[in-house]
This record gives C-alpha cells, structure tokens and sequence, in this order.
C-alpha cells in the first residue's frame, strides 16, 4: 500500500542485532515497506559495514557482541553524520543516555512494534532525507541569514555554525535543535516543542532525549549559551 512506503523509498538502513529471531524478523519487516537493510549480528561487522556500504540511518541495539552499540555509535559518530537510532531491552536510563551521549539521535526500546520503529526511521527520513550521501539539511527556521549571538555565529542559510571564528561540527540533530533556539532567542522552549519541532514527533516523546542533545549542544557552544527555566524548558540566551 502506498502510505506504508518510506518518504524516499530505498532507503538504506545498517541493522545490527545480534538475536537471531529479532534480527531477520525486523529486517523482513522493514523491506516490506520499502527499506533497504544490511542486517549483521555483531558490532565489529557493524562497522565495517557501515564503511563498506555507506547507510542512511544506523540502527544498533546496545548489546552486542564484538563491539557493542554505544562504542559503535562513537566510531561512527567520529566518522559521519549519519543518523543512528539506538536499540535497548529495557528502558534503563543507563542505556538511553550512554547511547545518546555517544551521539545518537533517538532510540527505540525493545520488545518494540514495528510499526514505531518504523514510524521513527520515517521521521528521520523526512527531517534529513536519503538523497546522495544518506542527509540533507534541516529545514530552514522562521529568521534566516547570519545570526550572532555574542562570539556565537549561526549561519542559518549555510548551515554552519562558529564561536569566536571556529567553525563547530554539529551533528544534523544538533543543528536542528540550535536553529529552533535561534529562531527565538530569549524564548523558553518546552521540551515537548522541541521534541515536536526537532524530532518530529506527533506523539509523547522522552523528554530525555532533548536533555541529553541540549547538554551535548551546550558542550560545544558553551554551557552558558543555553539556560534552564526550571518546570518550563530551555532558552537561548539573547
């Protein structure tokens, strides 16, 4: 049926995993609706065929043998953009936010439906794309040009961002949610907008995930760029 296919249909999609069952099962799944899926059962195989086959999205469960998600997620975070959307059998707050503190974009905690995991791959696809070199660029925010924010440069049309001269790597997520501050500097921020507006969920999300990116944001903007109104959000300072 046509409203079960990906944005771009195609997709190619790193599945590590190592339960046989869950694996094949999921990887049936998601070529069902359109995915393209490399699905191998260890964490060092993960990586070579992240290297091998240049996917759009990594999806790693955290336990792994070999080398597991989290480190996974940190060498292919040293080496791409490249969303990863990590995998937890249980939803221990260890395991969410190690696996978001070594970059990834969301996670998914198992046993899952696949129907959510697919409607998470999906909301990926539709904020960064697959075209190319698996990311586009986030849509463009209300105000657009070159914003300053003291030594904090944002260019919103070029999408780079600098402190004191130095260019900063973001990571497309990280870009995504800056850009929401910039739109609105000295607005707070709830956490349930920025999970609408940067994860694009329709849905109740784990505010988690916004904490950890607004901590990882801070690390490389400056920890007093971002305040916490207590009980109500984040804000940009003007």
């Amino acid at each position: 049926m046509e409203e079960q296919t990906p944005r771009r249909a195609g997709a190619r999609v790193l599945f590590v995993e190592d339960d046989d069952v869950i694996r094949e099962a999921t990887q049936l799944a998601l070529e069902r609706v359109g995915f393209r899926v490399t699905a191998v059962p260890d964490g060092l195989q993960g990586l070579e065929s992240f290297r091998a086959g240049a996917p759009d999205i990594a999806l790693l469960d955290v336990m792994v043998p070999g080398m597991d998600g989290v480190s996974l997620c940190r060498r292919i975070r040293d080496e791409s953009t490249v969303p990863v959307i990590m995998l937890s059998a249980r939803a221990d707050s260890i395991d969410v936010v190690l696996g978001l503190e070594a970059g990834a974009d969301d996670y998914v905690t198992k046993p899952f439906d696949v129907s959510v995991l697919v409607a998470r791959l999906r909301a990926v696809m539709r904020r960064f794309g697959h075209a190319g070199g698996g990311l586009g660029q986030p849509e463009e925010p209300e105000t657009t040009g070159l914003l300053r924010f003291g030594d904090l440069e944002v260019d919103t049309e070029g999408m780079e961002v600098r402190r004191g001269g130095e260019r900063i790597a973001l990571t497309p997520t990280e870009m995504r949610l800056l850009l929401e501050f910039s739109a609105a500097p000295g607005t707070v921020l709830s956490r349930d907008r920025l999970l609408e507006r940067v994860w694009d969920y329709g849905w109740g999300g784990d505010t988690r995930v916004v904490d950890v990116h607004v901590q990882r944001l801070r690390a490389k903007i400056g920890q007093d760029r971002i305040e916490t109104v207590r009980g109500f959000g984040y804000k940009l300072r003007a």
